[in-house]
């Protein structure tokens, strides 16, 4: 059981807060911690734009009971599992936070840990090998470990959630992070999947709904409610069909050298990804184009956003500062036991390590891209004039 009188912590992207993430939230406070969200920039894992901007949407974290909401920054928020999970928790832990609250389809804590210590032993790497070698990595990977512990244990391995959960151990156990995952049962729709008829909707229903134009009354708590529907009023609400054009204009001006310094390449993908820059009619064809059979559609999709964004190899391990959008006055307080350099205002940055400051500008830069992904073009710059979300 985790320690009272820590630091509770939550890695999320809140694309936009649902009933679930209010849930977790209000399960971290339930140990008595202040709550700390280590959340994703404007640009998230599934390799596109958030709906809301991150200021939106740490505004909407701290309503719902959060004290303190840092930032992940994009190579870690735009990122497979492993990666994003290592962000999170590096961050989590420089605060000194104490439990890690996660949703996972899977909440048995003790197997999703075994399974973490599992993936770092020599018996999986054999076991690993061993595999199919026309299957996908995550498919050898869930077979490995059905070999190692059982079926129960790829089934958890299999569900987005408890992966997830898993890669997070798997980070504490890398980084030796005093940290303590606390696995909290999902409610609701799985991961892309609709529901909204026995819980709460899965994020990617509630962003299909608002980017139709559908109501979400009583389907989201209010406060999100209120943040979507004044969004659309002031066309603010992102998605990715509004940077397409700049999105393939970009790839068809790259070298196919320039593609090559792409992080996490594999199976020769950037040259499919040269010739499909050439052909492709839309971004849904780009990726078609692009895509193998050894390669998810989720890693295509952020290949692309990251040749788009300016994301080079090679990346540096972990985040070297801590970055916060916004917090209550217990939040601030929070910031001064951070082992990383934190940034809250503009004159913070030139404090930096040089480094550190590559990152920062990487991020500003893809902010002032993410400007154009709107209805009504945003202005650029807010990353060096916003200010610190106090409540």
């Amino acid at each position: 059981m985790p320690q009272k009188n820590a630091l509770s912590a939550i890695i999320c992207e809140f694309d936009p807060l649902h009933y679930g993430h209010r849930l977790l939230l209000e399960r971290a406070r339930a140990f008595g911690n202040p709550v700390v969200c280590v959340m994703s920039g404007n640009f998230v894992q599934r390799g596109g734009p958030s709906m809301l901007d991150k200021w939106e949407r740490a505004r909407l974290a701290l309503l719902n009971g959060a004290d303190l909401v840092v930032e992940l920054p994009l190579s870690w928020a735009c990122a497979g599992a492993e990666r994003f999970a290592g962000g999170g928790v590096a961050l989590a832990a420089a605060l000194g936070a104490g439990p890690l609250c996660f949703g996972s389809e899977v909440p048995d804590i003790d197997l999703l840990q075994r399974i973490a210590e599992a993936l770092l032993s020599e018996e999986f790497s054999q076991a690993l090998g061993e595999g199919p070698p026309n299957l996908g990595f995550a498919a050898r990977r869930q077979l490995a470990i059905e070999k190692l512990l059982g079926s129960e244990a790829g089934f958890a391995l299999s569900r987005p959630n408890a992966n997830l959960g898993i890669e997070y151990c798997k980070a504490i156990l890398c980084q030796g992070a005093a940290l303590e995952p606390t696995a909290i049962k999902r409610e609701g729709a799985g991961h892309d999947e609709a529901g909204g008829e026995s819980g709460p909707l899965s994020g990617s229903e509630i962003r299909r709904r608002a980017l139709s134009g559908g109501d979400l009354h009583g389907l989201v708590p209010e406060s999100t409610l209120r943040c979507v529907e004044a969004a659309r009023r002031e066309g603010r609400l992102a998605d990715i069909a509004y940077l397409e054009r700049a999105i393939l204009s970009r790839l068809r001006a790259m070298p196919k050298e320039e593609l090559a310094a792409l992080p996490d390449l594999s199976e020769g993908i950037e040259h499919r990804l040269f010739r499909a820059a050439g052909q492709a009619r839309s971004l849904e064809e780009l990726y078609v184009l692009t895509k193998v059979k050894r390669v998810s559609h989720a890693r295509v999709r952020r290949l692309v956003l990251w040749a788009f964004l300016g994301v080079r190899a090679p990346l540096m391990g972990l985040p070297p500062y801590l970055r916060a959008l916004g917090g209550t006055k217990k939040g601030l307080e929070l910031l001064k036991a951070s082992r990383l350099p934190v940034v809250v205002r503009s004159s913070d940055i030139g404090r930096l390590s040089h480094g550190a400051q590559d990152i920062f500008r990487l991020e500003a830069l893809a902010d002032d891209l993410y400007a154009l992904a709107a209805p009504t073009i945003q202005p650029t710059g807010r990353d060096y004039t916003e200010g610190f979300i106090r409540l």
